[in-house]
């Protein structure tokens, strides 16, 4: 069994298609009209044949205060894996990326934790 496709709610699917492709790098893989809102998902550069990123309106109640509540709660929604955690901080912040956590380590691990501007907090890792 494999994860071809995971998901996340956003506020906004176009404004969450510029943030995710142009200030984190990823790559729109079909971006293709579901009725009111688009299926659209991305990739990783490096991997353009892997796990897909679903960007989910969050049209739905339950979506809403689901959201709504991890944001108030500092509980990233996703974690992305960077080769170099400092280098990648500085990209970000120098791009407007606000942090939540600069980078910590944690362990055998260094995480960091932005607002991506669509109603998630998301956690970057260095292994």
């Amino acid at each position: 069994m494999n994860i071809i496709i995971t998901s996340i709610f956003v506020q906004d699917q176009d404004k969450a298609l510029e943030f995710y492709t142009k200030t984190l790098g990823f790559v729109k893989k079909h971006d293709v009209p579901s009725g009111a809102y688009r299926w659209i998902t991305l990739v990783s550069l490096d991997d353009q044949d892997g796990t897909e990123l679903l960007l989910e309106p969050d049209e739905h109640p339950a979506a809403k205060e689901y959201q709504k509540k991890l944001f108030a709660d500092g509980i990233p929604v996703t974690m992305f894996g960077v080769a170099d955690i400092r280098k990648e901080y500085e990209r970000l912040l120098e791009n407007g990326v606000k942090f939540t956590m600069e980078p910590t380590k944690m362990g055998e691990v260094t995480i960091a934790v932005f607002d991506d501007t669509c109603g998630n907090l998301i956690q970057i890792i260095q292994k």
